[in-house]
């Protein structure tokens, strides 16, 4: 799977908490990776450059905060990007920092939480962005424990910092979401299982004995989106990673993960993605055609 991914290797060794360096260039020329940390990703000055973490793509504005999750493919591709001067700022830090108990204390449930929806990718605010550029430099060139309780302070404000976007699919990102809810995961495994048939929402109601407008509500209460909004995105999740694996046609991946309708693949999927299930392809193909 992902064999047009590298997988690097990052200068964070096992004796560190985390590493963080800064650099000067005048283009994107890594290419598409993952790798087992996470990663704090900051950019200044590449207004117009291409964005892909996950399945998602899009164009950056002047400056940028993303947390990539463990193994989530990511890269930043110059695109219309005219800057010479572009800025970025890398902190990457083990996925075990925090173990599970220590994160399960109350005062860390807020950066628990994000570091499970960075799973899928988190876009910060501008504002927010902004807000934290002097922490960064300043992060830069702190020691020691004192640097330790620095990244600790940087995660907790920018976990309960406004506005920030998921940005890949949980399918696609084989995200772990806690719903909480042993109906709702009851409800996500059957549709994980049948997502390529047709999944009403009468029989998901009847799965987990409840009526279809009291399981209807309850669905988005707890997940935040509606159930035909949650199995479209599975879809699309399974629609996005076969377009990268396999070499299947565009039409054979659309029936296979449900649509019947090629037009209405392809109408929906540009409308959540802002690109053509062709033209998503040829996104990802792109590094692996200049690197090998």
């Amino acid at each position: 799977m992902y064999d047009n991914i590298m997988r690097e290797i990052t200068p964070l060794t096992k004796s560190d908490c985390f590493t963080i360096f800064s650099r000067e260039k005048d283009c994107f020329d890594f290419p598409l990776h993952s790798h087992e940390e996470l990663e704090l990703n900051f950019i200044m000055n590449a207004k117009g450059a291409k964005r892909l973490i996950g399945d998602h793509i899009g164009i950056i504005d002047n400056v940028e905060l993303v947390l990539v999750g463990s193994n989530l493919p990511h890269v930043w591709q110059t695109h219309n990007c005219k800057s010479k001067n572009i800025k970025e700022t890398t902190i990457q830090f083990h996925k075990d920092l925090l173990d599970e108990k220590f994160l399960r204390r109350n005062q860390l449930s807020f950066i628990r939480k994000m570091i499970e929806q960075s799973a899928r990718g988190i876009l910060f605010s501008i504002e927010t962005t902004k807000l934290i550029i002097p922490r960064l430099k300043a992060l830069n060139h702190t020691q020691g424990f004192d640097s330790v309780l620095g990244l600790l302070s940087l995660l907790h404000d920018l976990s309960i910092s406004r506005n920030m976007t998921t940005l890949s699919d949980a399918t696609f990102s084989n995200a772990e979401l806690s719903y909480n809810s042993k109906r709702i995961e009851m409800v996500m495994e059957y549709m994980s299982h049948h997502f390529q048939d047709i999944v009403t929402l009468a029989e998901v109601a009847k799965l987990v004995n409840m009526t279809e407008v009291s399981f209807s509500r309850f669905f988005k209460n707890k997940t935040g989106i509606t159930f035909v909004e949650s199995l479209l995105e599975m879809r699309l999740g399974h629609a996005s990673r076969m377009l990268i694996d396999t070499s299947d046609s565009v039409s054979e991946i659309a029936y296979h993960c449900g649509f019947n309708n090629i037009s209405n693949f392809n109408r929906l999927f540009k409308s959540r993605k802002s690109c053509t299930p062709k033209e998503f392809r040829e996104n990802y193909n792109y590094d692996n055609r200049k690197f090998v």
